[in-house]
């Protein structure tokens, strides 16, 4: 079990689906240090999980929670979490990322901050190029999605979660990375809308 770190949920355990490699503590509390106050403001959570970095920004105060989990067993564990802190007012999409972010381009949406955090594709062999582990980045894909589709709101912030070794684009469409920051191997990519 892990525990939300700060707001009104503070010491509050959340459960862990087997098998995930859940954001860690320091992570999370690194997150939300570097995002400041995040009351009123809308966000979107991709690849949940067990939903502990939405559910940490709803503690926070966030105004609206949206959280995304294609795998069954671990959207069993985000309700039974939700059901814990008595949630009854965020979504859950049980759906594939992309196609998430698609569907929710097409019903309007736009969320202040989107955080994502595909699993990592760690190659079994530790010797492979930075070019052939950056083809292998889910995180990739799923930015390249955002990038197309643009619900990101004009001042709000994408940050991505992902391995020390992948290689992430400076820019993606409308929007540019200007924040990273680095835990152990774990990297947080911070990108916002391009100035016109």
């Amino acid at each position: 079990m892990i525990r939300i770190t700060t707001g009104k949920y503070k010491g509050r355990q959340l459960i862990m689906p087997r098998g995930i490699r859940p954001t860690q503590d320091k992570v999370r509390k690194a997150l939300f240090d570097i995002l400041g106050d995040i009351e009123g403001l809308s966000f979107l959570e991709l690849f949940a999980g067990s939903g502990a970095v939405g559910l940490e920004a709803y503690s926070r105060g966030v105004g609206e929670l949206v959280l995304v989990e294609e795998n069954r067993a671990c959207i069993s564990v985000i309700k039974r979490n939700m059901e814990l802190l008595r949630l009854d007012d965020s979504a859950l999409f049980c759906q594939d990322a992309d196609k998430a972010v698609k569907m929710l381009r097409s019903r309007g949406k736009v969320f202040d901050l989107i955080f994502l955090d595909p699993p990592y594709y760690l190659p079994q062999n530790r010797n492979l190029s930075d070019k052939t582990i950056s083809e292998a980045c889910g995180a990739k894909k799923t930015l390249q999605t955002l990038g197309a589709c643009d619900i990101l709101a004009p001042n709000g912030f994408i940050i991505v979660q992902h391995f020390k070794r992948d290689v992430l684009p400076q820019e993606q469409d409308n929007l540019i990375r200007f924040k990273e920051a680095k835990y152990s191997d774990t990297m947080l990519s911070f990108y916002k809308k391009c100035a016109k």
